[in-house]
């Protein structure tokens, strides 16, 4: 053992039975000594947060979540900027820095060969915020929702639902770099018209006062040819309601129905899929490990180019935490939403 360090954490201290609040969470402030290591193991030091709606998945009661359910009474799990400040692993040495699983606390103790999440490392000279952000696993997500999933042809037309957030503004400007026609669907008109006056988007549909149905069948005549769903639901009904023929539907999140008791519901007419011969795929980012050097090779190269707009929703304060993170479900952030330890 040795010097002793004071950590603060946030626990689960219940389920939420349908929308989850502050009261889900614990703080505890104790302290943390520091310990001898076992074989693969590693001491980070959790410098930034980043707040995904999946966590919400996470935190369901077991048989409701697709992961195993988090544990009342223990830190919450998610994913971090990390400083390694120790290490018994090969591929995590002292000193380096990583985005990786881990957990609402200054200090943890970590097994990274355990993790079913992918981690990415991070440069010595690049700051967290822009790591998890413009070139961040949400960022990735969507680059390979878009070009291996939607696969959309120059010309053709992509809808993204969700597409002020995190994922979804970076999966319409990947279309839009390739050459698609895109409209995006958002909550108000701030975000709508920053869809529209610095993402370049072809236009967006405001779902909060106008009916989103209507609004695609007027502005896609010819159908939609590739859907990026961040939401699910009525918004992804109404999108059914207009594909064309042959489309593809890429599932990277149910939002809709992640804050409640419910399960996601899918288009209510299968048959349309026949007829129409349309794909509808569900992926996550660790389906396309192997290419992360590809994706992030791509991300830069049209960061550079000026091509791609990022914006982040940056707090302040791990004691900020569940708080900013139900922001999510409310549309109250902008942009891919962190939350730094101090």
């Amino acid at each position: 053992m040795d010097v002793a360090l004071n950590n603060r954490r946030w626990l689960l201290a219940s389920r939420p039975d349908e929308k989850m609040a502050v009261e889900n969470f614990r703080f505890s402030e104790e302290e943390f000594q520091k310990p001898d290591l076992a074989d693969r193991q590693i001491l980070v030091r959790n410098r930034m947060f980043a707040c995904a709606p999946t966590l919400r998945n996470w935190v369901n009661q077991e048989g409701k979540s697709y992961r195993a359910s988090a544990q009342l009474e223990v830190p919450i799990v998610g994913m971090a900027g990390v400083d390694v400040i120790d290490s018994r692993h090969p591929d995590f040495p002292k000193g380096s820095r990583h985005i990786l699983l881990s957990r609402w606390e200054d200090y943890s103790v970590i097994e990274p060969d355990k993790f079913a999440t992918p981690t990415l490392p991070v440069a010595a000279d690049l700051p967290f915020e822009k790591a998890m952000s413009i070139f961040g696993l949400n960022s990735m997500t969507a680059y390979f929702g878009i070009t291996r999933i939607g696969r959309p042809a120059r010309g053709e037309t992509v809808v993204v639902s969700g597409a002020a957030g995190s994922t979804g503004s970076m999966a319409a400007q990947i279309a839009r770099i390739i050459g698609a026609r895109v409209i995006g669907i958002a909550g108000g008109k701030t975000k709508c018209d920053w869809l529209r006056d610095e993402l370049g988007l072809d236009d967006a549909i405001d779902y909060k006062t106008e009916d989103v149905g209507a609004r695609l069948a007027e502005l896609c005549p010819d159908g939609v040819n590739v859907f990026y769903d961040n939401v699910g639901g009525e918004i992804l009904q109404a999108v059914m309601d207009n594909i064309a023929r042959k489309g593809r539907i890429a599932v990277c999140g149910q939002i809709s129905a992640y804050d409640s008791d419910k399960l996601s519901q899918g288009p209510n007419d299968m048959m349309k899929l026949v007829y129409w011969s349309v794909r509808i795929e569900g992926f996550l980012l660790g389906d396309f490990v192997d290419d992360f050097d590809e994706a992030r090779s791509s991300l830069e190269k049209w960061y550079a180019e000026g091509l791609l707009v990022n914006r982040t929703d940056l707090r302040n304060g791990i004691e900020n935490l569940p708080a900013s993170f139900l922001d999510l479900f409310s549309g109250r952030n902008e942009g891919t939403l962190l939350v730094s330890a101090d």
